[in-house]
């Protein structure tokens, strides 16, 4: 048996830190490892506890949620932890910041539990939450105007036309077994081919693959 996926809740309210706590402790499959009121808390515990997943709330008192995203993934020893941010999606103006500070994903505040625990899932697995309701729209809106055709074009010269053409497809999130279907390849191919990209383009995971497919044109907000 697998060991149970670590959790580390930062959220300056208390009573939601609790919820997600009883939600979380009663499936076999994750536990909860410590609490944090503020980012510099969370920062500071997840040094100790070095969870599997952060559940990161944006707005905290002293550090927060993407300045302590920023330190948790630039700290050595943690690079596998995975940040899942907590959005209230309409009213966060910080989303694209989150990604860029190397988050992996957001969940709404409003979410359900079954969407919690999935999300706690996907992250820990080393997949990218980005559901096009949450991530797309945003993503597009707060990239406008920070594209710059030469930098694309440098930027993406270390891909091979395949890598492109994925890239393309994970910017619009597509997991691998629809982007292995769109290029008739197996998912475990179209696996590969992202995984060469990241490297190349030294992205820490999927997320920061979006932010790059929207960086350089390669996904354009729609009208």
């Amino acid at each position: 048996m697998n060991a149970p996926v670590k959790v580390l809740l930062a959220d300056d309210q208390a009573l939601v830190r609790s919820g997600f706590r009883m939600l979380l402790d009663a499936e076999d499959d994750i536990t909860v490892v410590g609490e944090a009121a503020n980012g510099a808390e969370a920062v500071s515990r997840a040094r100790v506890t070095r969870p599997d997943v952060v559940l990161m709330d944006i707005r905290m008192p002293e550090l927060d949620g993407i300045k302590a995203t920023r330190q948790i993934a630039g700290t050595r020893g943690l690079e596998a932890v995975r940040v899942l941010i907590l959005t209230t999606y309409d009213t966060d103006d910080y989303v694209f910041e989150a990604l860029e500070a190397g988050a992996s994903g957001f969940l709404l505040k409003d979410a359900g539990p079954a969407e919690l625990l999935h999300a706690v899932r996907v992250i820990a697995a080393g997949e990218a939450l980005l559901a096009p309701r949450i991530t797309r729209r945003l993503i597009a809106q707060f990239t406008a105007g920070r594209v710059a055709a030469q930098l694309a074009e440098d930027r993406l010269a270390v891909l091979t036309a395949r890598e492109h053409e994925v890239l393309a497809l994970v910017g619009q999130g597509l997991s691998n077994d629809e982007i292995g279907a769109a290029l008739f390849l197996s998912p475990a191919t179209a696996r590969t081919h992202v995984s060469h990209a990241m490297v190349k383009l030294g992205a820490r995971d999927r997320a920061q693959l979006v932010v790059v497919a929207y960086q350089t044109g390669l996904v354009t907000r729609r009208p």
